[in-house]
């Protein structure tokens, strides 16, 4: 059950209602629709008017002497960063003789590590005979220097194992001379030193021969390497669809469209503060939702929505007879952005009050709604205009229809009628004019019996009831003399009861 003290307690307000949010949104599905459709067809066109350059790829089977079972991956990202350079980049615009500048060409191709030793060229050009040209001379350039790169290094470990050999070969040939220089004796010191030197030859032969090995070695695993970095997958052209690229990029500026659509939605919603739903309404105007409708259905509607439709308009105009007989004084309908549903339930309303007599309806709107729902029915009520009520006399029953949106002669609304009820569009009024609109009505001592929603949410399921009454805009209410009978005793006001109300989910207005 939703109150009115309820509605505005500050406390119990949440300072974001997920809710009444997603009710805006999807309420303005047709912003978001609309960008949807934009991206969609943006992103096909972008396919179409831009096609993408065309492109060659090859493989790279890159060989490390470092090579691990265990590697994540560095030595193959040191190769991609190798191939982005100027040298590379040189060197295959040698080999194509070209005289592009290598910074510009190193733009057109990038490389991907695919595996710890699988690597992805991927190059642009002008035509596909010349992208597969670049790619061929990228990768004949690359293996060329990293095979010269990978020489030089076992040759440089190769020297400098051959050096250390050839130091130890001079310490060796020392110690030769040492111990040919010694003459043989009993003397113990001499013999002792002997042996260190014997000992010391040991080894240097031991250390001449491993690094003799290592060398060798060194030298042994360059073949391998040049044997197996080499080019494992031929340059060719990438073959380029163009229903594929148009479905993709389709898709692509569809969602973006989507997104960028729902957030435009949702921050309007809440920087426009537009409340949708019922209880948020009703806590605002401080009167219950009498009924709901929705609006009128395009010509494509079927037999089924517009009798449907109908049912609806005669249950809110059979509830709405119904309030006016029981109500001693004028009673008017105030509408706030649906100025032409306002038109057609008042002169529904009017063409159920004629048995009972008499009955005009006064036109305080301020456009030619009531004027044009009238052509369409000859034989409908009496229309008559603000003047030519205030200068004929009254005769029967009058219906005062007018307006609450901004520019209203709130002055004038009291002589519409001292009792209304509001014809209100959902998400039309923001909460500051709501809350404009009950006050302005408690100061002219109009009051309101309730609330016709026009165009709610179909999933709406709040209540929009205010069971203990009204509490907003008070300040007129609050004063408002007391009605007397004709004993001259004040007359006990009836308790409100709950109002009909006309299903939400299948109600239009035509």
């Amino acid at each position: 059950m939703t109150t009115a003290t309820d509605a505005q307690s500050p406390a119990s307000a949440p300072l974001l209602d997920l809710q009444a949010l997603v009710v805006a949104v999807r309420r303005r599905r047709r912003l978001w629709g609309a960008l949807a459709l934009l991206g969609l067809l943006a992103g096909a066109a972008v396919a179409v008017l831009l096609p993408p350059r065309p492109a060659a790829v090859v493989k790279v089977l890159v060989a490390h002497k470092e090579d691990q079972p265990n590697d994540t991956g560095t030595l193959i990202s040191t190769d991609v960063e190798l191939l982005a350079t100027t040298r590379i980049a040189r060197q295959a615009l040698r080999s194509l003789g070209s005289g592009q500048d290598p910074e510009d060409f190193m733009r057109d191709y990038r490389g991907t590590g695919l595996t710890n030793n699988l690597m992805r060229i991927d190059v642009t050009g002008d035509s596909d005979a010349e992208a597969v040209a670049r790619a061929k001379a990228l990768a004949d350039a690359f293996v060329a220097d990293h095979v010269r790169r990978m020489r030089e290094s076992a040759d440089a470990e190769a020297e400098s194992l051959l050096d250390q050999r050839d130091r130890m070969r001079k310490e060796l040939a020392q110690v030769n001379k040492a111990i040919g220089d010694r003459s043989p004796d009993d003397d113990p010191k001499a013999s002792a030193s002997i042996e260190s030197l014997y000992a010391r030859r040991a080894e240097l032969d031991s250390r001449i021969a491993e690094f003799d090995q290592r060398a060798a070695e060194a030298r042994t695993g360059t073949p391998e390497v040049v044997a197996g970095t080499q080019i494992v997958d031929a340059p060719h052209a990438v073959r380029h669809s163009l229903p594929r690229a148009v479905g993709t990029d389709a898709a692509i500026g569809l969602v973006l469209g989507l997104v960028v659509g729902l957030v435009l939605a949702a921050v309007g919603s809440v920087v426009a503060d537009r409340p949708v739903l019922r209880r948020d309404i009703a806590a605002h105007l401080g009167a219950s939702v009498l009924a709901e409708l929705r609006r009128a259905p395009r010509r494509t509607a079927g037999r089924w929505q517009r009798r449907r439709s109908r049912a609806a308009r005669e249950r809110l105009t059979t509830t709405l007879a119904r309030i006016v007989r029981r109500s001693p004084e004028p009673v008017s309908l105030l509408e706030l952005g649906c100025a032409r549903a306002a038109a057609v339930i008042a002169l529904d309303l009017a063409g159920a009050l004629e048995a009972d007599g008499p009955v005009a309806v006064v036109d305080g709107l301020p456009g030619t709604e009531l004027a044009d729902g009238r052509r369409t029915s000859p034989a409908g009520p009496v229309v008559l205009s603000g003047e030519r009520a205030a200068a004929e006399p009254s005769q029967g029953r009058r219906i005062g229809v007018g307006s609450v949106g901004p520019g209203t002669a709130w002055t004038d609304l009291h002589y519409l009628g001292s009792r209304t009820v509001l014809v209100v569009r959902a998400g039309h009024g923001s909460t500051a004019w709501l809350h404009t609109v009950a006050r302005q009505l408690a100061d002219q001592r109009v009051e309101v019996i309730g609330v016709v929603l026009i165009d709610p949410d179909p999933r709406d399921r709040t209540d929009g009831t205010l069971w203990d009454g009204p509490r907003s805009a008070q300040r007129g209410l609050a004063e408002r003399p007391k009605r007397h009978n004709g004993t001259g005793r004040p007359r006990a006001e009836r308790p409100s009861m709950p109002a009909a109300r006309v299903p939400d989910s299948d109600q239009e207005v035509r």
